[in-house]
């Protein structure tokens, strides 16, 4: 296979992995399926490597064919890159970009300063848990990632946005509603709904628990913070949220812990390599203005 040859081959089955079907892929690229086909065929039979396992209409990456991705996204995110500068000199900012954040109420007020200055620019927002986001921006399928308590890597820039006060909240019915000011003592053997594993918000608090001694049971494991609430409000147990991600309810009060400052600390993250492109560099720019007015 020619130079040439190999990389519209390699650019098909990049594509094709990232957009999970060869019709897809044929959209982005701007050409026909059967090509698509021809090509990452080609890679396989020259190559002697399968890169999909083919589950009906659906297909999915191999071993091999992950690890391959891992070379292709480095080589064509920076093609990419470098058509967005390009873009942008002559075009003011134009492009895609694509965030995954743990939730909406950190990354909106960025979102809102970058949209109203770079209209043209098309942004997506997914919502994710920390360990997820990061593996997304790991794997190119993301630019920037909004996490909690980013964990330092070679491969990863990371700037700090803001800290975040975690809050333990419950119905208004509750046993411990009404006490002015609680000790973090006061929480033994409590019922609390909370994150599934992953969270880091759960991993803080039970680890705040943990050197203190106290013991609470873990009622119900929800998969999002919307669902926690929920269950709260229910009075099915006492809940425990970044104090920015708590949203007032009629339904709901915050209890004050006095003697505890258990703390998330929220960062934004990308590719090492990739935090100087264009429409990444600006966002992080914004980002970090927002975060000097709200220190």
């Amino acid at each position: 296979m020619s130079g040439l040859s190999l990389l519209a081959a390699l650019k098909a089955f990049d594509a094709t992995a990232r957009a999970g079907s060869m019709t897809a892929a044929a959209r982005v690229l701007a050409i026909q399926q059967p090509t698509v086909s021809s090509h990452i065929q080609r890679l396989e039979v020259d190559f002697g490597v399968e890169l999909f396992h083919r589950r009906g209409r659906r297909l999915e990456l191999t071993s091999f064919g992950r690890t391959l991705l891992n070379y292709t996204r480095r080589t064509f995110s920076g093609e990419e890159d470098a058509h967005a500068l390009l873009a942008a000199a002559k075009n003011q900012y134009v492009g895609r970009l694509v965030i995954h954040a743990i939730g909406p109420h950190n990354v909106l007020p960025v979102l809102k300063l970058f949209t109203e200055q770079f209209p043209l620019v098309k942004v997506a927002v997914g919502v994710g848990d920390s360990r997820t986001i990061t593996e997304k921006i790991f794997d190119y399928q993301g630019d920037v990632g909004v996490v909690l308590n980013h964990v330092a890597h070679p491969d990863l820039f990371g700037a700090a946005y803001r800290t975040q006060r975690l809050v333990i909240f419950g119905n208004t019915q509750h046993s411990l509603a009404q006490r002015a000011t609680l000790k973090l003592r006061d929480l033994q053997g409590q019922r609390f709904v909370i994150r599934e594993e992953g969270s880091t918000t759960r991993r803080v608090f039970e680890q705040e628990l943990k050197e203190r001694g106290v013991e609470v049971q873990v009622a119900l494991e929800m998969g999002s913070r919307e669902s926690v609430r929920e269950a709260v409000a229910e009075g099915l147990g006492l809940g425990v949220v970044a104090e920015t991600a708590y949203r007032p309810d009629p339904r709901l009060v915050k209890l004050t812990i006095s003697d505890t400052s258990m703390a998330t600390q929220v960062h934004f993250i990308c590719r090492k390599e990739r935090h100087q492109a264009p429409l990444i560099s600006t966002f992080l720019g914004l980002a970090h203005s927002v975060s000097q007015k709200i220190a």
